[in-house]
């Protein structure tokens, strides 16, 4: 960790956020001397505040020790690059409209790269009642089943999560021609267009 540059980002995110040293020192239980020590880079925090710092000045743990932000190249963020995160621990499902620094459970996520399905692992989609009605044969076991199925349009996501022990059977609105996707817990996310 280099000091002075992280001392800066601390200044930085402190100011951004309209905080005085005193503020931020009485929410980490501080002196704000401490704090400005740190802002000068004549010291680091202790490693017991870190995370506590890190929520205060709602910046990524990586980032503030780096002492540096990540900032990505802007990419329009339109739904084209809608990115699906899935955490292996909780099974929460996160989405974002460009790539993106996101962690859950403790553990930082890569971006699923979506995988074209072939013939014979395509789900059934049929138009009832101005819906897409879907379903498969794929396994609903309980260690390996389809835990969501989404519909992305050029300018929507809809997305209908999955259980295991039913059957593999949801509805989306027929809103647009886009791309299924679908997360297998044991194969990762697949796509068809539809």
């Amino acid at each position: 960790m280099d000091n002075v540059k992280t001392g800066r980002l601390i200044r930085q995110l402190r100011t951004e956020r309209r905080m005085t040293q005193l503020q931020l020192a009485e929410r980490l239980h501080v002196s704000d001397k401490a704090i400005s020590k740190w802002e000068r880079g004549l010291g680091c925090p202790d490693v017991a505040l870190l995370s506590g710092l890190a929520a205060a000045l709602d910046v990524d743990l990586e980032n503030l020790l780096s002492g540096e932000l990540d900032e990505k190249e802007t990419s329009g963020g339109n739904m084209k690059n809608l990115r699906f995160y899935v955490c292996p621990t909780c099974g929460n499902v996160i989405t974002a409209a460009s790539d993106a620094g996101v962690s859950c459970c403790g553990k930082k996520l890569q971006a699923l790269c979506p995988r074209k399905a072939e013939e014979t692992e395509k789900l059934r989609v049929e138009i009832i009642e101005n819906e897409y009605y879907i379903t498969g044969s794929h396994p609903m076991l309980r260690e390996h089943y389809v835990s969501f199925a989404a519909l992305v349009t050029p300018d929507a996501l809809l997305l209908r999560r999955l259980y295991p022990e039913w059957d593999l059977q949801t509805r989306i609105p027929a809103v647009a021609h886009g791309k299924l996707l679908w997360y297998c817990t044991a194969h990762g996310l697949f796509y068809q267009l539809v």
